[in-house]
């Protein structure tokens, strides 16, 4: 399952997976593009792997790394509670 994290002002999507039984969490990154449909992106944290990266330039993912990066601790607390939605009480 994939939980919404953050919406930019671009219109880029970052959501992630729930924590696997590794400690890993997949951070996916989405954003429209109107000639390519989507780009996208992969991170898996705590480890900043990336994987299938299509759309965004080096810079992009540089600037999707300090987003991460800063919010990590986040993520990896909310992929294990099911989501931002779920810890927050909404």
């Amino acid at each position: 399952m994939m939980y919404p994290f953050m919406t930019l002002d671009d219109g880029t999507e970052i959501v992630h997976s729930e924590m696997k039984a590794d400690g890993s969490v997949k951070v996916y990154i989405e954003k429209p593009d109107e000639k390519d449909c989507f780009h996208h992106a992969t991170c898996y944290i705590p480890a900043y792997k990336w994987d299938d990266v299509f759309g965004f330039s080096e810079d992009e993912i540089a600037e999707f790394q300090k987003i991460i990066e800063s919010a990590a601790h986040l993520i990896l607390e909310f992929s294990q509670t099911g989501g931002f939605d779920n810890a927050s009480g909404f």
